[in-house]
Parts: C-alpha cells; sequence; structure tokens
C-alpha cells in the first residue's frame, strides 16, 4: 500500500474552499451594496449578545484590504488541509470556528472582533503540529512549507504589535490549532506505506524477486519460455487389406461356385 491510498486529488479539495471563499464576498459585497453594516454580529467578548459573532465573525470583514488578506491563505490552507487530511478535515473547520470563536469571546478585549483570520491560524497551526506529530515525510514537508510561508505570523499574537488586528483571535486560533493536532487521530502513515521487504513476516524464499538469486547472490534470467506449436496433422485413412483365396478346379473339370 501506498501513501496514495491517503492523499487523493478530487473536487471536493477546491470546491469547499471556494465556496467559503464566495460566502464570504458575499456577505461583504451585500454590506456594500446595501451599505449596512454587519459588524455589530462580531464577537462580543463577555456579552451574552455577542456569541452569536462566534458563527458569523469569520464572514465580515471591515474593509477590501482585510477580506483580501485573508481570502488566499484561507483558501490554499483549507485546500491542503482537505487533500492530507479529508478524513477530519471537516472537522477541524467547523470546530475550529467554534472552539477559537468561544475562546476570543473570553479572552477579548471588549470590542468586536470580527474576520477569518482566526480560522486561519487554526489551520496553520494545525497543519503545522500534526505533520511534525506524525513524523511522516510528505506531512513534515507542508509543515516547513506552512512555516516559510506564514511563520511570520507568530507574531500578531502577542498584545500591542498592532492595535487594529485582534491578537485574542489569532491565540485562539494557534492554541485551538495545536489543541486539535493533538486530539484527532490520523492514520499510521509509516507503517501503512511499508514495502512488503520491510515488514517482520517477510520471508524472502517466497518472494518472486528474491528466487531470482542464486546461493552466491548472482541473478539469475528466468529460463526462455520456447513456445510450442501445435502443428495439426491431416488425418490417416485407415488401410484396407484384401485378402485373395485361390481354390483348386476339381478335378472331374467342373467349376465350383460360392
Amino acid at each position: 500500500m501506498n501513501d496514495y491510498h491517503h492523499f487523493k486529488f478530487t473536487p471536493s479539495v477546491w470546491i469547499v474552499p471556494l465556496l467559503l471563499l464566495i460566502v464570504i464576498w458575499a456577505v461583504f459585497f451585500f454590506e456594500k451594496i446595501v451599505k449596512i453594516d454587519l459588524t455589530s454580529h462580531g464577537i462580543l467578548p463577555r456579552n451574552l449578545s455577542g456569541l452569536q459573532g462566534v458563527l458569523f465573525s469569520p464572514f465580515l470583514h471591515g474593509d477590501l484590504n482585510h477580506i483580501a488578506n485573508n481570502s488566499f491563505p484561507l483558501f490554499i490552507l483549507s485546500m491542503a488541509l482537505i487533500y492530507f487530511y479529508r478524513d477530519i478535515s471537516l472537522k477541524v473547520l467547523c470546530y475550529g470556528v467554534l472552539v477559537s470563536g468561544i475562546m476570543t469571546w473570553v479572552i477579548g478585549r471588549d470590542s468586536f472582533h470580527i474576520g477569518a483570520s482566526s480560522l486561519i491560524y487554526v489551520l496553520v497551526s494545525f497543519i503545522f503540529f500534526k505533520g511534525m506529530m506524525t513524523q511522516y515525510y510528505r506531512l513534515m514537508a507542508l509543515s516547513f512549507t506552512v512555516v516559510m510561508i506564514y511563520g511570520g505570523m507568530i507574531w500578531y499574537v502577542f498584545p500591542d504589535v498592532d492595535k487594529q488586528i485582534s491578537w485574542e483571535g489569532h491565540l485562539s486560533g494557534l492554541l485551538t490549532g495545536f489543541a486539535f493536532a493533538g486530539y484527532f487521530k490520523t492514520p499510521d502513515y509509516i507503517s501503512s506505506t511499508q514495502y512488503p521487504w520491510e515488514k517482520p513476516d517477510f520471508n524472502p524464499a517466497e518472494d518472486a524477486f528474491m528466487k531470482r538469486f542464486d546461493e552466491n547472490g548472482n541473478f539469475v534470467n528466468p529460463p526462455k519460455v520456447v513456445a510450442i506449436e501445435n502443428v495439426l496433422e491431416e488425418p490417416v485413412p485407415p488401410q484396407v487389406n484384401y485378402v485373395y483365396v485361390y481354390k483348386e478346379t476339381p478335378s472331374d473339370g467342373r467349376e465350383e461356385k460360392e
């Protein structure tokens, strides 16, 4: 078995992230066209009415620059999540929104927190830590790639770096992704991609390839296969033997008839 059994590219890899972006941009354009501000539906910490923002805040953005900065990483990271962690991808996305949102509601400043950046931090954190935990080279390579591209985001989980951003939402997403990496189980990629000769029950005497070597370790070519042609022979007609019997003529000169 190889890792292609686990990692398969299907239309859902890009359809789900695309639908997520379509909803986010549709809400943004709806605000601009109708000229309303939905910021009040974001997360308002420690306020009962502010709990609605746990569900709504990922779809709300303040301006074009805000939504544009979130769209590309959200699309790429969610694609990577679905491709490499298909079985648990929807759980990470849905629960990531809920858990990071509730955590922001608990620790956040008394202000409305909006934007999909919390979910982005969930994805960055989960993909990085989960890849390192699996110790599988493909997922570890993905982890290092994510760090190289989005590693600079770590500074925005600290207070006072930028007064205009929700560092609480970023920190909540980072902690949520780390917790999910330890909680959600994935297949043992290393053992499931072992070659036959790497398994403990491997018997060289029964392996077809190992049988091609002689006792001195020399590779022996298999005997050539000689094609035997079936020659159709014409049937031989049976031989008919005729036996002639001659009888003597009677002495009186008369001929005997049979």
